[in-house]
């Protein structure tokens, strides 16, 4: 194969022919030409021409083909797929330029080219074999002769770059579409754009002091010069100037003068050094060397230009916050709540010299510098003016107690709109260190289980407990974010019996908590805290107890409408259960529980699904535990969410650093709770529609994409979202989609009758199961079904009363009826049903883990069988293509995520058709 370059250079095309000329493979690539091409090949000392037939690629159609060639490829395509790999690395650091190609087209190419790039592009072009350049070009002595092979390798690489960064919908905009467009008025913009650009040399600044005596005198910057074309190829620009310099060519004093002049757009002082016969050196005033301690040369570095400093000075001087407060802190006398309203720590500036601190004396020299050169420890430092002035200022206003904590264990904060280190003092370093590591804080090493707990806790759950002993003690929030099933509850009545053995700790908890946990949680405390008061506010007539180490609990529906009376009751913990419910902080019950919280000492948030969709649920729950721990909600955004969304791996390193402390996250995974549990299974289970299934979801499908293309606006994404529910139902069941009031439910359903199969097998071997489904009507028929064959089934969905509900669970438990049909949103948290060892996903939920929240009321502490989770799904549907997303989705757990309808909503009108045809 062989590169044939063409004006414009996307234009090109890649030729491939059977090496001994005969013809080409049926299975080769159908897109391109075939024809016959002259080709000229190794022969002997010279060459022979022949023709072959042969097919043409353009570029942009090769490459694939170039990616997958193996190590057993022919010459030429090994050295083209080589190539590529170059091209395709310059394209993806952003090494491109316009330009005007000699036909007068708008045209990419490959540039700026540093040292690296023309070391490898010209090691590259000396190892092209013969075969890979054997489309020949006429020779001057008659005859043919094979191209150059580094100008080839020039013009496929700037091929490539030429195609890849245009658009198919983009003609008629230079630069942007694939149609060749005239530029001819560009050239001259094109040609002082590139201008040394393919210069052989690049130029740096090496700083001396004369005499070696920093302080007498003015420093001078002396131009250097670096052949590209010869790594470690460098020479003062004298000599270049006097032509007395081996290894650079006639042109180097222009290119050098080039370089200059862009350099001197970076930093303007250098525009002197064009004033003189020769560019080579410039004396620098004390403000001009400041300059480039102070980022001008860091600017001139990414210019391609490097600063050398002479070796005499040090310019390892750092400026950093340092947060500490004046008593003794955690750890002293009584301890404390230190991060209790209105605690305040100190705010320095520190400067250091190697790591290390400067003293106060050190300080007052450096603060009186008048030259960017001081001698600080009997050498001499080079330190900017940002360090001087900070030397001289000190002292910060004062932080909460929160936020300096916040900057101590993210390692950063912002100061004036520019990021700084942050480093602790004191007693904070040690607090930092044992923040660091949430499950295991020998500090509270002697915390047990506390007396009157009637409960052993597991050893997970006794480090849980040590954590939220620790979080709270210091006035700090926390959320206790285990798996589902894991036992947070337990561990929390244990928190609450260890703050009653402390005066300062004691008096009643508040738990908040959606009205179908009410029920367990005073069960929960009955029997774990027997003797300890349990009282509910909630109903018609409800009225604050007088517990004073007791229980009160509450709904969030409750809260909301007596969220004044409640944020009087005096609590020493409050707890919001299933915290989720309130990740959005401006909806009623969010507020409610802030106003509820205000003045409480402890807070502590209890979920196992702290992010369903985005790090703005994150923060919501973070900033009522401790408030201004992650600071406002648009400061988040952009200072983390935005920068963690867009995959900076270094700000969510950061952020985790910063809310690993406050978040203590155990999955059921996790090697330490793992021996706790049995096994789980889950799988997906395909499941083929009926003739009538198929019949109904075709004439949907059908009929719906006919009428999308005429609507807009929110009536098109409600239009997609009834689409979307209409083919659900219908892999569900016909009679759910066609609001049957007397269905005839056998036969006609592909998921009805594989539920047959696994409930007759479940039954029968001494098994009970969950059947999930989203829609309540589903659920009816599956009851109706289920009992219709024998089967002992209970329904449990949004209206069933709170007494009634806990009948069902209690039958279930005792193993009255084998099968418990349940609506996801109304039982998907907060019910314990251990009873059950295999758990059916009907249908399927937008979000994956809702569905783990589902599974997990099988699934938990208490359950002795390994679980099996069925998850049902419509070959070929739309259900089919959701699951997929769910499959992928799940592993983005805790990160930020765009769940749920509202996205397809989105979907073009192709992109919509491909997600629901049925295949």
């Amino acid at each position: 194969m062989a590169f044939e370059p063409a004006d414009p250079p996307r234009a090109g095309r890649l030729a491939f022919w059977a090496p001994d000329g005969g013809p080409l493979p049926d299975d080769g690539p159908d897109d391109g030409s075939v024809g016959e091409l002259t080709v000229a090949v190794p022969d002997g000392d010279g060459v022979a021409v022949s023709t072959v037939t042969a097919r043409r690629l353009p570029v942009g159609a090769a490459l694939p083909l170039l990616a997958g060639a193996g190590s057993h490829a022919h010459p030429a395509a090994a050295f083209w797929a080589s190539a590529a790999g170059v091209a395709l690395h310059l394209v993806a650091r952003g090494r491109l330029l316009p330009g005007v190609s000699p036909a007068g087209f708008d045209a990419w190419r490959v540039g700026p080219l540093d040292a690296d790039d023309v070391g490898r592009i010209g090691a590259l072009g000396a190892a092209m074999p013969a075969w890979a350049r054997a489309v020949p070009l006429p020779s001057d002595g008659g005859g043919v002769r094979l191209p150059d092979a580094y100008p080839l390798l020039r013009a496929f690489l700037d091929a490539v770059a030429d195609d890849l960064p245009r658009g198919r919908d983009a003609d008629g905009t230079a630069y942007a579409g694939r149609a060749p467009l005239r530029v001819d008025g560009l050239r001259d913009w094109a040609a002082e754009l590139a201008a040394g650009v393919d210069a052989g040399v690049r130029v740096s600044l090496r700083l001396e002091i004369p005499g070696g005596d920093p302080a007498a005198g003015p420093w001078q910057a002396v131009v250097q010069v670096h052949g590209l074309a010869a790594p470690g190829l460098v020479a003062d620009v004298a000599p270049v100037w006097a032509g007395s310099a081996a290894g650079f060519d006639a042109r180097a004093p222009q290119d050098v003068v080039l370089a200059v002049r862009r350099a001197a757009r970076v930093w303007e002082p250098l525009r002197r050094l064009l004033s003189g016969p020769v560019p080579d050196r410039m004396v620098l005033g004390d403000d001009e060397v400041a300059d480039l301690v102070d980022g001008a040369a860091g600017r001139l570095a990414a210019a391609g230009v490097a600063v050398h400093w002479p070796r005499e000075v040090d310019r390892d001087v750092s400026v950093r916050a340092l947060v500490g407060a004046a008593d003794a802190g955690p750890g002293g006398a009584g301890g404390g709540r230190v991060f209790g309203a209105g605690a305040l720590l100190s705010f320095d500036w520190q400067v250091a010299l190697g790591g290390e601190p400067l003293t106060a004396a050190e300080l007052e020299v450096l603060a009186s510098a008048r030259r960017p050169v001081v001698r600080l420890r009997d050498r001499w430092v080079l330190a900017a003016p940002e360090v001087v002035a900070r030397a001289r200022q000190r002292s910060l206003p004062a932080v909460t107690a929160v936020d300096g904590l916040a900057a101590v264990l993210s390692g950063a904060t912002v100061v004036d709109g520019e990021p700084v280190e942050v480093v602790a003092d004191g007693w904070l370093t040690r607090l930092r260190d044992r923040l660091a590591t949430p499950g295991d804080d020998r500090s509270h090493a002697d915390v047990g289980v506390p007396a009157g707990l009637a409960a052993t806790l597991r050893d997970y759950q006794v480090r849980g407990l040590r954590w939220l002993v620790r979080m709270t003690s210091l006035g700090l929030g926390a959320c206790l974010a285990d798996d589902m099933g894991l036992g947070k509850t337990v561990t929390l009545i244990a928190l609450h019996l260890h703050r009653q053995a402390d005066p300062a700790t004691a008096g009643p908890t508040l738990v908040v908590c959606p009205a179908s946990l009410l029920g367990n949680w005073e069960r929960e405390v009955r029997r774990f805290a027997p003797g300890v008061a349990v009282s509910r506010f909630h109903g018609p007539d409800r009225s604050l107890p007088a517990v004073a180490g007791g229980f009160v609990l509450t709904t969030y529906a409750t809260m909301r409408l007596d969220a004044q009376r409640l944020a009087g009751g005096g609590w020493a913990l409050v707890v919001a259960d299933e915290a989720q419910h309130v990740k959005n902080p401006d909806s009623r019950s969010a507020r409610a529980l802030r106003l509820v919280a205000d003045v409480a000492p402890a807070r502590v948030a209890l979920t196992g699904t702290p992010v369903e969709n985005n790090l703005d649920e994150l923060w919501a729950i973070l900033d009522w535990t401790t408030p201004g721990l992650l600071g406002g909600r648009t400061t988040f955004r952009r200072r983390w969410a935005d920068p963690v969304q867009s995959g900076d791996e270094a700000a969510g390193r950061r952020l985790a650093r910063l809310v690993g402390p406050f978040l203590l996250r155990r999955r059921k995974s996790d090697p330490d709770v793992v021996p706790e549990l049995p096994a789980k299974t889950q799988t997906d289970q395909p499941v083929a529609l009926t003739v009538e299934q198929t019949a109904l979801y075709e004439a949907v499908v059908r009929e719906a994409l006919a009428r999308l293309p005429g609507t807009a606006g929110m009536a098109r994404r409600g239009a997609v979202v009834s689409l979307l529910t209409a083919l659900k139902q219908i892999c569900n069941h016909p009679a759910q989609y066609l609001r049957e009031d007397e269905p005839v439910l056998a036969g006609r359903s592909g998921k009805l009758e594989l539920l047959d199969e696994l409930v007759d097998a479940i039954v029968a071997g001494g098994g009970a199961v969950l059947v999930f489904s989203q829609y309540v009507a589903m659920g009816r028929l599956l009851r109706r079904h289920l009992r219709a064959r024998g089967y002992g089934c209970e329904l449990l969905h949004g209206g069933t009363s709170l007494p009634r509900r806990q009948e069902m669970v209690d039958r279930f438990q005792a193993g009255a009826v084998p099968v418990f049909v349940l609506s996801l949103k109304a039982a998907g948290t907060g019910l314990n049903l251990t009873r059950a060892d295999h758990v059916v996903h009907f249908d399927r939920w937008w979000n994956p883990a809702v569905e783990d929240q589902a599974t997990d009321r099988a699934y938990r502490i208490g359950q002795i069988r390994p679980v099996q989770v069925h998850r049902l799904v419509a070959e070929g549907t739309v259900e089919d293509r959701i699951a997929a997303m769910l499959s992928a989705k799940r592993e983005l757990a805790d990160t930020v995520l765009h769940s749920g309808a509202a996205a397809l909503t989105e979907l073009s009108d192709a992109e919509l058709a491909e997600l629901v045809v049925l295949r």
